[in-house]
């Protein structure tokens, strides 16, 4: 076949395949979910919806526009849809159409090789087609991946087809590397490998073009309309000049509310130059009455003056009482920090006295600063006014400034002698503490050292216990071990009598080896019994989860053969789950637990072999 032939050999249809109907939509729906695409029926219906074929913007187009591009290649900006993830390999499975079969490519080999993706491409490349390929059979097969406006067929094996939207071609060019077969044939004619791609036409240019132009020219709307909103609105018209509105703004330029309004409409007129002889005299009553609302801005500014003095009065009287509290609570700081108070206050307490007394004196004397400043702008002010009256109120002005730089100096002087009394005490303070850091870090040193070795003492004492702990345990497997070892000796000295009379016994009478190995495996019993009971008394249980899952997996091992395995086979099935398993591990596990694991021993000389078997089942059915 020529199926076989040419690499599709592995490739195995059950009859389900072949007895499904032609015209199947599974097979596209597999097909296009691949792809990562909604599949949906049949021919004739949209396998994406229209909502992600919106075309976007080109880079090309931005210098023409002065738009910034969108790139329509984009995934997810809607023209193309999200190609799939990398990491998950694309299953592609058989298609199957009316006249035709479509067999996937090999999946291990690279994907078909693709041209750069025009923009706004609706046409592809349709190459390798059977030579017997009708227009009728390529419409068949690729009208599933959207509306054919055009197909193109050449004499040779390949033709160009022409979808409605763009996305169709993605679809499209998931078909290349296809196998297509007409019917069931096997003739070389009906059979052809079809390679995809995208095809550079001038129709899909054209129209691409025309929509970026229709794009660019709605976003020159669109930021015509924004800034159209965004601009501040335009002052309000006003009216020409007539006698009937000039008798209104007459009326509005004497309303005080009104005025500001008023004046804007005058000056706008007088600019225009209505101005004439006619009117001259209704403009000239207009300024008058205009030129009356100086007085009344002067009685507002000189209202307004008065009240500005009198906050900044009230401001200077209110800053004068808070300097006089800052004064008092500096003057409470500085005798708390004499010796008398000072010595009865703790260090930290000092530390906080100190930090406020600082911050307080910073206040007050910004607070100072701030009140010579305004004495000093009222004596200028006051300086500039009087420059021009009678020398008896110069004399007076003087007198008033010394008083008021007498008060200042004072109170500077008063600040400065403060200062100096906190440094004092602060010098003090320093001396006091230096004498106390001698004294302070010796008896640290002993505090520290006795810490020390009460920590160590404890420790010991923890250390002791712990010791004393452990010798009794240990004290107590000696002695339970000591037992077992005189148990088993005698025990084993017993058995040994009974063997050797029972070899005696097996001479003289004659028997055969098969009895012989009945007897060994009594003795071993009667051991594992003995060793059943002392197990009881001294196994402990178990230590983790890892050793629980042994025994799961083993007890299951163990069931599974009935007869019994060997520690070696036991351990070789255990490495492949967990390498790091010893057989000495495993061994010591199934000897703390005679409940569930016994020993047996099989064969004679030898072949003699240590077997472990699962009897946890034989102690429920005694219990």
């Amino acid at each position: 076949f020529l199926a076989a032939a040419d690499g599709l050999g592995s490739i195995a249809i059950d009859t389900t395949q072949l007895n499904m109907s032609v015209t199947d939509p599974t097979a596209w729906a597999t097909a296009m979910n691949n792809l990562g695409m909604v599949p949906v029926g049949l021919a004739g219906q949209q396998l994406v919806t229209d909502s992600i074929c919106v075309p976007g913007f080109d880079p090309i187009l931005s210098m023409m526009t002065g738009i910034t591009p969108i790139n329509p290649m984009i995934p997810g900006m809607g023209l193309v849809p999200p190609p799939p993830p990398t990491d998950v390999p694309v299953v592609k499975e058989i298609i199957h159409c009316k006249s035709c079969t479509l067999f996937p490519p090999n999946p291990n080999l690279p994907p078909p090789s693709t041209r750069e993706r025009p923009p706004g491409c609706k046409t592809v490349f349709v190459g390798g087609l059977p030579e017997n390929a009708t227009e009728e059979i390529i419409q068949e097969v690729f009208e599933q991946c959207g509306d054919i406006t055009a197909i193109r067929k050449s004499k040779k094996n390949f033709c160009h087809i022409r979808f409605a939207e763009e996305f169709m071609v993605d679809k499209a060019i998931y078909l290349s590397g296809y196998r297509m077969r007409l019917g069931s044939s096997t003739d070389k004619k009906d059979s052809g490998r079809l390679h995809v791609d995208f095809a550079q036409a001038r129709d899909d240019f054209y129209e691409w073009e025309c929509k970026q132009r229709m794009l660019a020219r709605e976003e020159r709307h669109r930021r015509k309309m924004e800034e159209d909103r965004l601009r501040p609105p335009s002052p309000p018209a006003i009216m020409h000049y007539s006698e009937h509105e000039a008798a209104l703004l007459a009326e509005k330029l004497k309303d005080d509310s009104k005025f500001s309004e008023a004046i804007t409409v005058l000056l706008t007129w007088i600019e225009r130059g209505e101005v004439n002889r006619r009117s001259a005299n209704q403009f000239y009553s207009m300024v008058q009455s205009a030129n009356s609302h100086i007085r009344r801005l002067m009685n507002e500014k000189a209202a307004h003056e008065q009240e500005m003095e009198q906050a900044k009065e009230t401001f200077k009287n209110a800053l004068t009482g808070i300097l006089t509290q800052f004064e008092q609570i500096v003057a409470v700081f500085n005798a708390s920090t004499r010796q008398k108070a000072w010595d009865h206050f703790s260090k930290a307490q000092r530390k906080n006295i100190d930090i406020w007394r600082k911050h307080s004196e910073e206040l007050r004397n910004a607070h100072s600063e701030q009140l010579m400043g305004i004495r000093r702008e009222e004596e200028m002010e006051m300086s500039d006014d009087d420059s021009g009256d009678n020398p008896s109120k110069k004399l007076r002005v003087d007198d008033s400034a010394l008083a008021a730089q007498a008060y200042a100096l004072k109170e500077e002087n008063d600040s400065l002698r403060w200062q100096l009394d906190a440094y004092r005490n602060e010098v003090e303070l320093l001396k006091q503490e230096k004498g106390q850091l001698f004294r302070t870090e010796e008896s640290l040193t002993k505090d520290q050292q006795l810490q020390f070795l009460q920590q160590t003492m404890q420790g010991m004492q923890q250390q002791l216990l712990s010791i004393q702990e452990e010798l009794n345990n240990k004290k107590s497997e000696l002695e339970q071990a000591k037992e077992e070892q005189t148990h088993t000796q005698a025990m084993l000295k017993v058995l040994q009598e009974q063997l050797k009379s029972t070899k005696e016994l097996a001479e003289i009478n004659g028997h055969d080896e098969s009895q012989t190995n009945e007897i060994n495996v009594l003795t071993v019993a009667l051991v594992n019994q003995d060793r059943e009971k002392n197990s009881e008394k001294r196994s402990p249980g178990l230590k983790s989860e890892k050793e629980a899952l042994l025994i799961g997996i083993i007890s299951t091992f163990l069931h599974v053969h009935p007869f019994g395995a060997n520690i070696e086979y036991l351990w070789s099935y255990m490495q492949q789950l967990d390498s790091r398993i010893s057989a000495n591990e495993i061994e010591m596990l199934l000897m703390r637990l005679p409940r569930m694991f016994k020993q047996e021993f099989t064969g004679v000389g030898a072949t003699l072999e240590k077997r472990w078997k699962f009897c946890a089942f034989e102690g429920i059915k005694t219990i």
